[in-house]
């Protein structure tokens, strides 16, 4: 939400607009599948194991071709399904695909600019063919409704306003928050910061993550 003129008392500027993406997908389900099927991906950048509260329970085996495919994979779509959780999306995309024919290949390409890259159409569905991705989905989810601030002055982003501020006013517009342990802070492309939900969760690590986005 933004206001047309500053609103007296209020301390969040009221132009700002940040977009907090604290669930994003397809991260996550690249993040499940890699501890799942334990694969050993290798690259620049890739993000620490799921928190302990996230772990997977069960892990599954594959034959080693099919490892050998996953773990060259991994890395591509990690980056990709990133870039495209930092960018912002163009709202019209929604009335657009509105507009279109169910199953049409232009309804498809709107849904893949809507929703970005995804383990499932660069792979296949089989990964998730398993109950204990059901489950951890469940759980997920549940403790993401559980962690959500009963009030907007409670956000990390109220909270930290004073850290906020200068890092949207040179340019961040998304944060997206994922859910592995430790510290994982970086810049995605010219306008969002990626970092780790204890890092979020944490006043004095997110003060110092969006530091990081003011001094890139």
């Amino acid at each position: 939400m933004r206001s047309i003129h500053p609103i007296e008392g209020n301390p969040w500027p009221h132009d700002m607009v940040l977009t907090i993406e604290d669930h994003p997908s397809a991260l996550l389900d690249l993040l499940w599948i890699r501890e799942t099927y334990q694969l050993n991906p290798s690259g620049d950048d890739l993000p620490p194991l799921l928190s302990a509260s996230h772990a997977v329970t069960q892990q599954n085996s594959i034959v080693q071709e099919t490892r050998t495919e996953w773990e060259s994979a991994w890395p591509r779509l990690w980056h990709s399904a990133l870039a495209h959780a930092g960018t912002d999306v163009d709202p019209g995309l929604f009335d657009a695909v509105s507009r279109t024919a169910a199953g049409s290949a232009e309804r498809l390409e709107l849904i893949g600019r809507m929703f970005g890259p995804t383990w499932r159409d660069a792979m296949g569905p089989e990964a998730f063919d398993t109950d204990a991705y059901v489950e951890w989905s469940r759980r997920g989810m549940d403790a993401h409704h559980a962690a959500l601030p009963k009030s907007l002055d409670e956000s990390p982003e109220r909270r930290d306003l004073e850290a906020v501020i200068p890092a949207w006013r040179a340019g961040l517009t998304r944060v997206v928050a994922i859910p592995c342990a430790g510290a994982h802070t970086r810049k995605v492309g010219a306008n969002a910061l990626l970092v780790t939900t204890a890092t979020r969760d944490d006043s004095a690590g997110y003060r110092h993550a969006l530091g990081t986005f003011v001094d890139a």
